[in-house]
């Protein structure tokens, strides 16, 4: 009766846990669909339409691009997580979306620790404080002075409430103790647009949504919000540089599975993705929009994830910045 037991014990248990190479071996079976929580055209839609092409090529299925925006990435993100744990169903999500969502939400969708696994950071890209040309301002330390001397009178725009855009703003109000009021917007291109008409005063938005306004001269560059200078604009400080090591800022596009995802089937994709990020073709076409490739293991996305997610609960703290839903 003990050896019956075991037996079927030591059956079940293999049926349920099959060994890890027979979930790579099959793998993949159908389409692969990438989930973009944001609008065709944007930075985070153009990373996996670049590495979509080299991936089925390598896999011999075809990998497709679903854009499900809304939400600060939420719906999309929700979307994914409630998909087969099959590695079929992929999300392109951003720091926003798995550092900043959960805090500022007054009741979130999603948990990103427990409903996602990492496969790998795609790119990143730091923030840059921008401010309209015609502001008596070229440096930090000027801007800091300026709002000092009239407080409440500089405004800041950014993508939405709870954006890195936001955040960034709402840190050098802190850290320098200014009063400068926000003015939230339904996506980058717009407020970046009343910066530049001087509607709005400053922004620190992604490098990448920016570098081609600051590089024709629509908008001054005043800090790149990172401690290693930007390879498109040397010439802008960085915040230490800058005289503010603690205003840093920046976005990652990373590629996540949803929880349960064979480990061997998430190392398939790791390694898939990571070899189309390093193509120099793609490589090329993402640092010409402002981006740094980072192509890193699962763990070290992982640690990433959950460092940033420490630092941003305590800035969405901070600015006392929710979203009821």
């Amino acid at each position: 009766m003990k050896w019956t037991t075991f037996a079927l014990a030591a059956l079940l248990s293999t049926a349920m846990f099959p060994a890890p190479s027979a979930h790579a071996a099959g793998f993949p079976e159908k389409t692969i669909t990438i989930v973009v929580p944001y609008p065709a055209g944007s930075t985070a839609d153009a990373i996996p339409r670049l590495v979509a092409p080299l991936m089925s090529k390598a896999l011999g299925v075809p990998v497709i691009i679903e854009n499900r925006g809304g939400a600060n990435g939420s719906i999309g993100a929700v979307r994914v997580a409630t998909s087969q744990p099959d590695g079929h169903t992929l999300l392109l999500a951003t720091t926003g979306m798995m550092a900043i969502n959960q805090w500022i939400y007054e009741k979130p969708t999603y948990n990103p620790e427990k409903d996602f696994l990492p496969i790998t950071n795609g790119a990143w890209t730091p923030n840059i404080l921008v401010v309209n040309p015609s502001l008596k301002a070229t440096t930090l330390k000027e801007l800091v002075a300026l709002a000092k001397a009239e407080p409440g009178k500089l405004t800041f725009a950014s993508a939405g409430i709870g954006s890195t855009s936001h955040l960034c703003g709402e840190t050098l109000k802190v850290i320098e103790g200014i009063d400068a009021v926000h003015v939230p917007y339904q996506g980058a291109a717009p407020a970046l647009q009343d910066v530049v008409s001087g509607q709005v005063s400053m922004m620190c938005d992604n490098l990448s949504n920016t570098v081609q306004q600051v590089q024709g001269g629509s908008l001054r560059a005043i800090v790149v919000t990172a401690t290693e200078p930007s390879k498109q604009l040397p010439n802008v400080p960085t915040s230490p540089q800058a005289g503010a090591p603690d205003l840093l800022a920046g976005n990652w596009y990373g590629f996540f599975a949803p929880a349960g995802t064979p480990k061997d089937v998430v190392e398939k994709l790791h390694k898939l993705i990571a070899e189309s990020l390093r193509d120099p073709t793609v490589t090329s076409r993402l640092e010409g929009l402002g981006l740094t490739v980072i192509a890193d293991t699962p763990s070290e996305f992982a640690a990433t994830v959950t460092k940033d997610s420490a630092r941003m609960k305590d800035i969405v703290e901070r600015a006392k910045a929710k979203i009821a839903n």
